[in-house]
């Protein structure tokens, strides 16, 4: 295999999981890291205390707090700082040797949207309006089921690189392909691109039905499985509305791989919150969906799916989509109606055929 040089922009977890695991394959990764204390920890416990504790990372994975040196003449930069910083930390790093002549090719890890005034943007599609017009239809989003906590500790993985530029995604599929990761490539941005952010918000939901599964006789494992083959229906439907090429995106490890485990893991912070929105009454620190956004630093920790689904709602309303799970978490998390009550009005079988089928689970009949 041949050895590469990689920048990470980003040391949150994902990021510092998938640096160490090039770093494992050979590659000579540097991550930057906004915070001292967490360069310091890489570089000296060869750990990263604040956002991945406990996890040994691999030698030649570095930290720097100069982003520009990590971004300078790298064959490959990976960016993974949040969806709303994203458009201003290109513009930290976007003049130097490599990125300014294109010749370096950039992969995000970012997921949600990105908000802007005419409405919600993809993640790569932000990335090409700040970085220099080479690299117009030419960036590569890698995603999957993807935990940072097994990356990180070798346990095997797939991911997928999607790009237009079909010799970058074979590129950065190639990249990744070290001892723990098994990649694809995929031409469908749009589809990767909508499976890996819209996962998230059904991933609330289905926290929120397993939570209440412990007290309701009526939800099991079962209704569980109910929602989240309605949810896979209401990713496809919203790819196919957004653009997405290939059907086959959404039964791949980007769709249906990528919602299982969100919905089921252990590590999944999504889950966890629609867990806590039941069991620890989450949303009545917040007034709203725009309350919870500006300040989802009270929670704890990030739910992606809380801020993907106000894009989402966007989207359905602009596209005219019939989404039933994803209004209803948009209605949870705007207090329009509680979580008890839209969670029985959408699957209760003591409902009406009418208002049972609110769960749309085939679209075209």
């Amino acid at each position: 295999m041949d050895k590469h040089t990689v920048g990470v922009i980003g040391a949150g977890a994902w990021g510092t999981a998938l640096g160490s695991a090039l770093a494992r394959g050979g590659h000579d990764v540097q991550v930057w890291a906004m915070e001292p204390d967490v360069v310091e920890s890489i570089n000296t416990s060869h750990e990263n205390k604040r956002y991945l504790p406990g996890y040994t990372l691999a030698d030649g994975f570095t930290a720097s707090g100069d982003i520009q040196a990590v971004a300078s003449g790298k064959e490959f930069l990976i960016l993974a700082s949040p969806s709303l910083y994203l458009a201003s930390t290109i513009g930290k790093f976007c003049t130097v040797p490599g990125i300014a002549d294109g010749s370096t090719i950039v992969a995000a890890l970012t997921k949600g949207f990105v908000p802007a005034d005419d409405g919600p943007h993809f993640v790569l599609e932000t990335m090409e309006r700040a970085l220099p017009q080479s690299y117009k239809d030419a960036t590569v989003y890698v995603a999957g089921p993807s935990h940072a906590e097994e990356v990180v500790s070798g346990k095997i993985t797939g991911l997928i690189a999607a790009s237009q530029h079909h010799r970058n995604a074979i590129a950065v599929r190639n990249l990744l392909r070290v001892p723990g990761i098994l990649a694809y490539a995929s031409f469908d941005t749009v589809g990767v691109q909508i499976c890996a952010a819209v996962k998230n918000v059904i991933a609330v939901v289905y926290g929120a039905l397993d939570a209440l599964s412990e007290t309701h006789d009526v939800f099991g494992d079962n209704t569980e499985s109910l929602l989240m083959a309605a949810g896979l229906n209401e990713i496809q439907k919203i790819g196919f509305a957004m653009g997405a090429t290939y059907a086959e995106t959404f039964t791949s490890i980007s769709g249906v791989g990528d919602l299982d485990v969100t919905c089921k893991s252990k590590y999944g912070r999504n889950r966890r919150f629609g867990q806590d929105i039941i069991k620890t009454d989450m949303l009545d620190r917040f007034s709203g969906i725009d309350d919870l956004i500006a300040n989802v630093g009270k929670v704890g920790y990030l739910p992606e799916g809380a801020i993907a689904c106000k894009y989402v709602h966007q989207i359905a309303v602009q596209k005219n989509l019939k989404l039933p799970l994803c209004d209803a978490l948009y209605r949870v998390l705007n207090k329009e109606v509680s979580p008890e009550v839209c969670l029985d009005d959408l699957v209760s079988p003591d409902r009406s055929k009418e208002t049972f089928l609110k769960i749309d689970l085939f679209s075209k009949i």
